[in-house]
């Protein structure tokens, strides 16, 4: 399998307050896991970065112009958007490269430069919903990059797996009424942000919620994914599948209470790449969102990686 990864400096200046648990040192774990002899034929890109009208393809106006206004113009400053969500000087600019990279990931499985792109990128986007930013995220750039597939590409249905342990709550609320998407997640539930219950379904049966309780761990997690995630995309074929790769649900991380190891987002990734064989010509398009412990994040994301690479 051919694989990228895109990656920038600009997203180790997206500065959030000590002790906030999604910091700059996240990227740099990734980056010492992609030191290893394993990762030497990964074809390394820098993002590009996306004008502010590609927000536009999930967001309204209103929402990209109310996060632009709490970008600080002092370097040092910091802002606060919301609850646990942070801008600083150089923010704006590095969620602008997030999508920059989504989108040019999409690009690229579309056109066949790649059958596969990981984007490891922050700050992270799952939990942005239409016209709120939350949950550490500004934008939501699964979203973003599942519109640009449909608008740049024609992929008439695009597929999203979340496996963050977290609810991807903006995603779910972008495409609740759309039958061209479907959203899968699995999560820990009861949880932030609260939502991502079984009978939440969306307009068109498309929203596919596989929550998982505290403390439990590879067994429950594979089964949620045999029993509901992987079947509702083998229903819908999608021409694209798309993965919010959060690796909080890995057993060290201390924002939840789920007891997966890296073999586990091994598997998952592996299951994802032979249904994108089956009925999306192999495009799968990767996109970091959650993971805080550094280790668990570095062994877990590498392992994700790895996999993608062997197909």
């Amino acid at each position: 399998m051919s694989t990228r990864l895109y990656e920038h400096p600009i997203f180790l200046e997206h500065v959030t307050p000590a002790g906030h648990p999604e910091r700059s040192d996240r990227i740099r774990a990734i980056n010492m896991a992609l030191e290893h002899p394993n990762f030497e034929r990964l074809e390394r890109r820098q993002a590009p970065q996306a004008n502010e009208d590609a927000v536009l393809l999930a967001h309204p106006e209103e929402h990209l112009t109310a996060v632009m206004r709490e970008i600080p113009e002092e370097e040092g400053e910091i802002n606060q958007l919301e609850a646990d969500t942070y801008a600083s000087q150089k923010s704006l600019q590095a969620a602008l490269t997030g999508i920059g990279g989504a989108m040019a990931a999409v690009d690229d499985v579309f056109t066949g430069r790649a059958d596969n792109v990981f984007v490891a990128a922050r700050p992270p986007g799952h939990h942005a919903e239409k016209t709120t930013a939350m949950g550490f995220c500004f934008f939501n750039n699964a979203a973003i990059a599942a519109r640009h597939a449909q608008k740049a590409h024609g992929a008439e249905r695009v597929a999203i797996v979340d496996w963050d342990v977290h609810h991807g709550n903006g995603t779910q609320d972008i495409f609740w009424d759309d039958a061209s998407v479907l959203f899968c997640s699995t999560h820990q539930m009861p949880l932030y942000p609260g939502s991502g219950a079984k009978d939440e379904k969306g307009k068109h049966n498309t929203i596919v919620n596989a929550p998982l309780s505290p403390n439990v761990g590879s067994d429950h997690f594979r089964e949620a994914f045999k029993s509901r995630v992987l079947p509702a995309v083998a229903d819908f074929r999608p021409d694209l599948i798309i993965i919010s790769a959060g690796f909080d649900a890995h057993h060290r991380d201390p924002l939840a209470q789920i007891n997966l190891t890296g073999e586990d987002f091994d598997w998952a990734t592996g299951r994802i790449l032979e249904l994108a064989d089956r009925y999306a010509k192999n495009r799968v398009v990767s996109l970091l969102e959650g993971g805080y412990d550094l280790e668990g994040l570095a062994e877990s994301a590498g392992m994700h990686i790895l996999r993608m690479m062997k197909g």
